[in-house]
């Protein structure tokens, strides 16, 4: 089994764990980053409070709309990126080995090379996978209505209407709203700040590496390095990452969110650059960190259990394979 294919399962692997961990809060942000109206805005309240809220009046279910699809697209992204980051990583490898031989560099990947790496393989994974992104949005986004008491005053014909359950928005729903409203091209909404904001992942990766070529060179012999540590430098590399880039990630949730169709124009965003002009003029770049507390915590999070779990499914699928390998070699009759 090629590392490629190694980093891509383990990868996919641990973006879902990480997800099971952190989908509701990641739920609770994606409705404070979509939040356009400033009556709630003034009533805003904090991240468990909001989650309480949630379940009070939608139940404990609109916490995970949207898991099914998010789960299938964070193994596609996390494998799809894992993937293809081994192969350029390998690349560039090569090329760094090749330069040493021709007496340029030390023969390893440089800061810009990884950047770059990183980059190409979220450019990658965002072309592929928008798709899926833009329904889970849509689902999270949803918001089931609670009826107000009104029963004295309806008829008997509108009791039976108001009894009647809406049927769930799943994600069939979702696809069939989104394909309503623009077509084929509307699962790729957002696609333009998701590529900018290729630049997370690979800030990301690239004070990963970073932090931990430094921190094995500090051990002997290039020691090992724990579980806990990993998680420790995945949650630093994250922040970093995520303050950079979090209003990119609003404007992408505005334009993947169901479209305002009437009332205020406000609210209603043509595209990246309007949806940037708009909150600029009517929300001040306030209206660019919302939701962040939540995020910096999510995000955070599930980077480090990724990371953790990720190196931890590699390792111990390499010692199998080497474990093999030393079993066939010793079973080889002489």
């Amino acid at each position: 089994m090629s590392e490629a294919v190694i980093n891509g399962l383990a990868g996919a692997c641990g973006g879902i764990i990480a997800q099971l961990i952190t989908f509701p809060l990641q739920t609770v942000n994606t409705r404070q980053q979509t939040e356009r109206d400033p009556r709630k805005e003034k009533k805003s309240v904090g991240t468990v409070a909001q989650m309480y809220q949630v379940v009070k009046h939608e139940g404990w279910d609109r916490l995970y709309g949207g898991l099914a699809p998010s789960l299938v697209g964070t193994a596609a992204s996390q494998g799809v990126y894992y993937y293809f980051y081994q192969i350029f990583r390998n690349k560039a490898e090569a090329t760094a080995l090749e330069r040493k031989r021709k007496g340029v560099g030390d023969g390893s990947v440089g800061m810009l090379s990884s950047l770059m790496v990183a980059a190409l393989s979220g450019c990658v994974n965002v072309l592929l996978t928008n798709p899926i992104w833009v329904v889970v949005t849509r689902m999270q986004t949803y918001t089931k209505k609670s009826r107000p008491n009104q029963t004295k005053s309806l008829s008997s014909e509108e009791l039976i209407l108001d009894a009647v359950e809406p049927p769930p928005f799943g994600t069939i729903h979702a696809i069939q709203e989104v394909y309503g409203e623009a077509g084929v091209f509307g699962f790729w909404k957002g696609v333009f700040p998701t590529l900018i904001m290729v630049s997370n992942p690979s800030m990301q990766f690239m004070l990963h590496e970073t932090l931990l070529k430094r921190l094995k060179k500090q051990r002997k012999n290039n020691g090992e390095v724990t579980a806990l540590e990993i998680f420790l430098l995945g949650a630093l590399a994250k922040l970093g990452a995520t303050v950079v880039t979090y209003p990119l990630l609003v404007v992408k949730s505005r334009l993947q969110a169901k479209q305002l169709t009437g009332g205020d124009k406000r609210h209603q965003y043509r595209g990246t650059y309007d949806a940037i002009l708009k909150m600029i003029r009517y929300e001040g770049f306030y209206g660019f960190y919302k939701g962040m507390g939540t995020k910096i915590v999510q995000s955070v999070l599930a980077a480090a259990v990724l990371f953790m779990v990720k190196e931890e499914l590699v390792r111990g699928s390499r010692w199998l394979l080497m474990k093999g390998a030393t079993g066939s070699v010793k079973s080889k009759p002489q």
